[in-house]
C-alpha cells in the first residue's frame, strides 16, 4: 500500500505565497507522475500541477505563472511553490501519484488533502 501525506496548508493574505509538500510511502518502485489537483466547495477537482518523467510538467491555466511544481524523486516528494496567490485559489489541494509497484502494477493514489485559504 501507499500513502500520500500532504502538508504545508494554511490561511494567507491575497498576493502571499505558501509551500505545499507531499511525501509518498510504502511499496513504490517508481513514481511515474506526482502532482496536485485542488477542489473549491461545489465544484469539480481541478488540475494545478503535474510532473512526469524527467522534465515534463503541466500546469492548470489559472495558476501558471504562479505557481511552480518540484519533486524530489529520492526521496518521493513532491512541492508546490504558490506565489501571488488570490482568493480564488482556496480550496483543498490534493496531492495526486501515478505509482509503479515492484511487482511493475501500477496504481493511482490520492492524499487526505490540505485546506488552503486565501483572504484578507
Amino acid at each position: 500500500q501507499v500513502q500520500l501525506v500532504e502538508s504545508g496548508g494554511g490561511l494567507v493574505q491575497p498576493g502571499g505565497s505558501l509551500r505545499l509538500s507531499c511525501a509518498a510511502k510504502g511499496n513504490i518502485f517508481s513514481i511515474l507522475t506526482m502532482g496536485w489537483y485542488r477542489q473549491a466547495p461545489g465544484k469539480q477537482r481541478d488540475l494545478v500541477a503535474l510532473s512526469s518523467g524527467g522534465s515534463s510538467k503541466t500546469y492548470g491555466d489559472s495558476v501558471k505563472g504562479r505557481f511552480t511544481i518540484s519533486r524530489d524523486n529520492a526521496n518521493n516528494m513532491a512541492y508546490l511553490q504558490m506565489n501571488s496567490l488570490k482568493p480564488e485559489d482556496t480550496a483543498v489541494y490534493y496531492c495526486y501519484a501515478d505509482v509503479q509497484r515492484a511487482t511493475l502494477q501500477r496504481e493511482n493514489y490520492w492524499g487526505q488533502g490540505t485546506q488552503v485559504t486565501v483572504s484578507s
